[in-house]
This record gives structure tokens, C-alpha cells and sequence, in this order.
């Protein structure tokens, strides 16, 4: 098995081969299939994030959620990477930031923000069938799940993956936190709590 740095090449190259039409085609399935995840239809508050690149797309999600009068959080890179969050209010509010990154204009709720979330999008490259994901590395949302289990909060944990990112296995370190859910545009996986 490759360690964790060779399966992110790997998973990253991966994404580097598909077209613009692929990853607009894959979003519109990706939001209509996680819109009836029960997990985010029932949420009231969703910490969520703006896709870049070739990312699965979330954007038509977190619009329509924000449509459907859910609170959108939307993360605020800090200095030391770790997560500021706002209220997302619409593409408009949406400028850009370091590494590419879109993020709300707002008012900064602070990084405790995410503990009131009902369900949380993780970014990730890929999940295995133990619900172990594969974060880029920076550490930024290792920080949000440690947070959350400080804090006693429970979100539903849920990452938007292109198909062949869902593997046998991701090396395991022992501050991994399992997700609930990986939505594809193939269909949904699910985890059992661990």
C-alpha cells in the first residue's frame, strides 16, 4: 500500500486528467445526490466548503442548501491554517485568497464556529471502506474534527468524491476521524459507526 504522500500524487494526477465538462457534470450529480442525503436534509447548519480545480464540485450544493434556508459556514484560511468560519450569502460574497482558495466576504464567526454544524463537508482525495479519509495534508481539518471532539459535537461527517477515489484502504494515523458518508457521482456510501 502507498504511503500516505504517494496515494495523494497518485489520487491528485488522477484529477488532472479530467475535462472541465467532467467535473461540471459530475457536480450537478454530486448535489442532486447529496441534497437527499438524510444527513443534509434534515440539517439546519452545514459547514461546507468552496471546490477549486478540479475538486468535486460543491458550489451548486452549498447554493441550493443556502436556497433551501439552511445556514452555509464556509472556512476562512488562517495564518497558521487552521479554520475561521462565516455565513456563506450567495456567489457574490466569494473573493479570492491564498492557494487558489474561494471564501465569504463576512463578518468571522471564529474557528468554534463549526461545533454548532449539523453536518460537515469534508474536502478530501479519498475515503476507504472503513470510512478512513485522505485529507491534501495541510492538517487544516484535522484540526476542525478535533475541535468537534472537544467539543462533544456530533456532525455528520460527509465527502463528495469522483468514484475511483473511494479505495481499499488509506493509511490510518491514530487522529483519523471515520465519515459517515461519501456521496460519488455513482451512488452513496456508507460507513457504520466505528
Amino acid at each position: 500500500m502507498p504511503d500516505k504522500a504517494g496515494l495523494r500524487n497518485q489520487l491528485l494526477a488522477a484529477r488532472t486528467l479530467l475535462t472541465g465538462e467532467d467535473v461540471r457534470r459530475a457536480a450537478a450529480v454530486l448535489a442532486e445526490a447529496a441534497l437527499e442525503l438524510p444527513e443534509l436534509a434534515e440539517a439546519r447548519t452545514v459547514a461546507a466548503y468552496v471546490s477549486v480545480g478540479r475538486e468535486p464540485g460543491t458550489r451548486a450544493l452549498i447554493d441550493a442548501l443556502r436556497a433551501r434556508g439552511v445556514r452555509v459556514l464556509l472556512p476562512v484560511l488562517l495564518p497558521d491554517n487552521d479554520l475561521d468560519w462565516a455565513v456563506y450569502e450567495g456567489p457574490e460574497t466569494l473573493v479570492p485568497a491564498r492557494f487558489g482558495l474561494l471564501e465569504p466576504s463576512g463578518e468571522r464567526l471564529g474557528p468554534d464556529a463549526v461545533v454548532d454544524a449539523d453536518a460537515v463537508l469534508l474536502p478530501g482525495l479519498a475515503v476507504d471502506g472503513r470510512g478512513v479519509r485522505l485529507g491534501r495534508g495541510g492538517g487544516s481539518y484535522d484540526r476542525v474534527l478535533a475541535r468537534l471532539t472537544r467539543a462533544g459535537a456530533g456532525p455528520a461527517l460527509v465527502v463528495l468524491l469522483y468514484a475511483h477515489e473511494v479505495v481499499a484502504r488509506v493509511p490510518e494515523e491514530p487522529h483519523d476521524h471515520p465519515v459517515q458518508a461519501v456521496v460519488t457521482p455513482e451512488g452513496v456510501h456508507r460507513f457504520p459507526a466505528p
